[in-house]
């Protein structure tokens, strides 16, 4: 089950989206402003966030979504901007920020959805191909470590056999 956090200081919103959601088996974390929607999104670590571009002060969206890139533990998170002003330059703004999606306001439950899903399964592709790719790294290590070892080791016995050869040669000569 995925964890959306819902940022946005309308309340009768957050429990739109929280119920639409959780009838799709989503686990929903709330919060009112910016500054909470930080906190939670460190404490919880979701799946996924929603925000408000304009809560208790104009553009307190791309401020979240700012100290949430920052941050390594939440930069990942796939980060979705909801707005009543989709204008271009606020867009771009957000896309700059880096937003992975814009939702404008007022949108249907069924939009709510696929934006959510496209975010989530994009997010999901990502993790599996970075998963691949760690898992061929580890291999080629795997594969490549004894003979690296191997190697510097072949020359000391080497250098060890030529040693003990010239000790039993010149034990002989005793």
């Amino acid at each position: 089950m995925s964890k959306i956090l819902v940022i946005d200081d309308e309340s009768w919103l957050r429990e739109m989206i929280r119920l639409a959601l959780e009838q799709q088996g989503f686990e929903v974390v709330e919060a009112t402003d910016s500054a909470e929607g930080v906190a939670q999104a460190r404490e919880q670590r979701p799946d996924l966030i929603l925000c408000d571009v304009n809560m208790d002060k104009a553009g307190a969206g791309y401020l979240t979504l700012a100290k949430l890139r920052e941050d390594a533990t939440t930069a990942a998170i796939p980060f979705i901007l909801m707005t009543g002003l989709a204008d271009a330059a606020g867009m771009r703004h957000g896309m700059d920020l880096g937003a992975d999606d814009y939702l404008p306001k007022p949108f249907k439950v069924d939009e709510l959805y696929a934006t959510v899903n496209a975010r989530l399964r994009k997010a999901q592709t990502v993790r599996e191909e970075a998963e691949k790719k760690l898992s061929q790294l580890r291999s080629q290590i795997s594969l490549m470590l004894p003979h690296e070892m191997r190697t510097p080791l072949n020359g000391i016995i080497s250098n060890r056999s030529e040693e003990h050869t010239s000790e039993l040669q010149s034990l002989r000569h005793l």
